[in-house]
């Protein structure tokens, strides 16, 4: 089978261009938790609309439920949930792992995909959405076409790759930057692209190190197929109908005709939206500074001719027929008239006509019969299949045949349009279940065995978290620190391709001889992977938790405890039903974004490489982020202002987390322990740079 296009929209004049250009599938947003809020979206009245329209000329409806949601939004998810099954949706597309719970329940015939927010770049995560109930998972943008390959051989389920469109710096899902420099969640669908603006290395010319071409695999599509891809799809829900309308086409041409597009459809993208044209630098594992650039002048006269020739495609008329009808046709002496449709669909419908009478002069023939059945236009259908069954010497009126006809096309149109019923389920959330009620413990997370001294060691944190590569690489310190009686957790990196994962597991079998007894996750295919290993598996901030629902998926998959969100308030954690033991984030520079490029080497190239940074990105305003290294020569950029609450501790104290965590990257030892004994002590002036987060403020 073909691989499936699927394009995007955020009106009905886009979802009218999508499929009019071609696409197997259309996805848009409803209502309030979608990715893109600040997109147009659609009314009830318009997604009800579009779903039948689609439906009608046999596209698929995909429907965007894919941000991050609170315990108090759920009953409102519940509600659309449900309107989405009434209304025919043929999938959902979700990020949170607590939605995908209440779909389950709610509605538990509908179609789930993973969304590329949940961050899936490997076969364990592929095989925990599959655990999980997901039947496609959208891959991370970052992946190359080996890996891709790799993972679609073994996958259980269908899978989705980005074809064409905008690039993000981070990997999707986490990016924490929007919402912690301007209140704007790339997480809740409100990103304000704060990659897109310009910034200086060290106090240098100002650049945008953050800013990356758009994507443009047309070129690529038979590799993609052959690879096992099931869909490839383009972004732009924000775009305008003439760029959905266009993309579209020559995306699906390149795909029926077996070819790739010609250098002037190339063009023709580019002029249409690009940054400093486009780049495959992910897809070819060639990643580099050639893949970054930002939007640039366009000549206004190409493209209003693009926009023109764009809108051909969806505004001609009449439109052309895209379902296959079959007609049977019978006409027997002394009988009436019958005519049965069939759909490509295997809808069904008939139609009954008068008695046929005796011919007088000429009598009707087969191919009198065939030229009225071929008559469909104005419809969605062209015939197919059309077999006669006609005595001899009878009379048939042309306007017979013709009334029978459109009786059996508005039957099947009205069948095709209306969706099958589907289960809807009764869900609650359950008892709230309370938290921890003492004071609570410590986690003292570092980047480097550097930063721990003597005294630290002292104040007997609950936990001391270090990255995995850090402790195989001080393997005497690390059996040191696990005699002391302290519990010593392994944080993996953010990112583990499938290639890298088998240097990880010997890093984790040495690590756990060494004494480490638990592993700190990032996503929901880590936990699956060290299942049996013997480790107790931590949830850390990556896996996005900020309802109680959540915290029951990630028990079901054998997690201990898990870190929630640092884009939560403090009454959103309140609510929390305690399912799971939970920690907090209460000190330390949140990381803003975790990007597959390295962002040690400045765009001349200097830098790097891999000396672990940090290395500081400053912004018009003055503000500097610190990038750092991370495994693979990947990068986590870090907050300007340093999280700080311990002169805040009594607002902390019942919200019923087991663990206040402090993470410690820029530090020496000497701020380390000063800043470990004032979250002891809740006595401190916050330092001149701090920040209270998201805590108080909260995001939209």
């Amino acid at each position: 089978m073909a691989l499936e296009i699927m394009s995007p929209a955020g009106s009905l004049e886009s979802v009218t261009a999508a499929v009019r250009g071609g696409a197997d599938a259309v996805y848009f947003g409803a209502g309030d938790f979608n990715a893109r809020r600040n997109a147009k979206n659609l009314s009830d009245e318009e997604l009800a609309e579009a779903i039948k329209y689609c439906r009608l000329r046999g596209v698929k409806t995909y429907l965007t439920v894919n941000t991050l949601l609170s315990d108090r939004e759920l009953s409102k998810a519940k509600s659309l949930v449900e309107k989405l099954t009434r209304m025919g949706a043929d999938a959902l597309i979700i990020q949170d792992l607590g939605v995908a719970r209440l779909v389950k329940a709610v509605s538990p015939q509908m179609t789930m995909h993973a969304s590329t927010q949940l961050t899936v770049h490997d076969l364990g995560g592929v095989l925990a959405a599959h655990e999980l109930g997901f039947k496609r998972v959208v891959l991370s943008r970052e992946l190359p076409l080996s890996e891709i390959e790799f993972i679609c051989k073994r996958s259980p389920i269908e899978i989705e790759i980005f074809c064409h469109g905008a690039l993000c710096m981070c990997y999707s899902g986490q990016c924490y930057m929007s919402a912690l420099i301007g209140g704007r969640s790339g997480n809740r669908g409100l990103c304000a692209q704060p990659c897109r603006m310009m910034y200086s290395y060290s106090g240098g010319k100002p650049c945008y190190p953050l800013s990356l071409k758009d994507l443009c695999a047309a070129q690529y599509l038979r590799d993609i197929e052959k690879a096992g891809v099931k869909c490839v799809k383009i972004e732009g829900r924000m775009k305008r109908p003439e760029y959905t309308a266009l993309v579209t086409k020559i995306y699906k041409d390149a795909v029926t005709f077996g070819r790739n597009p010609s250098k002037d459809d190339i063009e023709t993208l580019k002029t249409l939206f690009s940054r400093d044209g486009f780049t495959n630098g992910y897809l070819e594992d060639k990643k580099g500074r050639h893949m970054f650039g930002v939007r640039g002048e366009t000549d206004n006269r190409e493209t209003r001719a693009i926009y023109k020739q764009a809108r051909e495609i969806y505004e001609s008329s009449p439109e052309p027929p895209v379902a296959p009808i079959d007609f049977y046709f019978e006409a027997r002496e002394g009988s009436p008239m019958k005519l049965f449709a069939k759909d490509d669909l295997g809808n069904t419908y008939s139609a009954e006509g008068p008695v046929p009478e005796k011919a007088l002069n000429r009598p009707t023939c087969r191919e009198d019969v065939s030229s009225s059945l071929h008559k469909t236009g104005g419809t969605v259908f062209y015939p197919s299949d059309v077999r006669i069954e006609l005595d001899e010497g009878l009379r048939i009126p042309a306007a017979a045949i013709n009334a029978m006809r459109r009786q059996c096309t508005e039957g099947i149109t009205s069948l095709r349009r209306t969706p099958e019923k589907r289960l809807i389920s009764d869900w609650q959330s359950g008892v709230r279940r309370l938290g921890y009620e003492s004071r609570a413990k410590k986690i003292y997370s570092f980047l480097s065995f550097s930063q721990i001294s003597q005294g630290i060691i002292k104040l007997r944190p609950d936990y001391i978290y270090l990255p995995l590569s850090e402790l195989y690489g001080e393997k005497e310190l690390t059996k040191g620190l696990a005699q002391s009686g302290i519990g010593l957790g392994a944080v993996l990196p953010r990112v583990i391709f499938d290639r890298e994962w088998e240097s990880t597991l010997l890093k984790l079998r040495e690590v756990k001889k060494a004494g480490v007894k638990a592993v700190v996750v990032t996503n929901i295919g880590q936990a699956g992977l060290l299942k049996g290993l013997g480790f107790e598996i931590r949830g850390d901030f990556g896996l996005n938790v900020m309802n109680s629902q959540t915290l029951r998926s990630l028990k079901d998959m054998g997690l201990s405890s898990a870190t929630l969100s640092f884009e939560m308030t403090l009454p959103q954690i309140r609510d929390i039903s305690y399912i799971l033991d939970c920690e907090m984030m209460v000190y330390g520079r949140l990381p803003l974004m975790i990007t597959e490029n390295c962002l040690l080497r400045d765009m001349e190239g200097r830098g790097c490489p891999c000396d672990g940074g940090p290395v500081g990105l400053s912004d018009k305003t003055g503000r500097t982020f610190y990038a750092m290294r991370e495994e693979g020569c990947r990068s986590t950029l870090y907050n300007s202002d340093v999280l700080y609450l311990a002169d805040r501790l009594a607002d902390l104290g019942n919200l019923g987390v087991k663990w206040h965590r402090l993470s410690f990257t820029t530090e020496n030892p000497r701020e380390c322990l000063k800043r470990a004994v004032e979250y002891n002590e809740g006595a401190a002036e916050p330092p001149l740079k701090s920040t209270r987060g998201l805590y108080y403020r909260g995001v939209q």
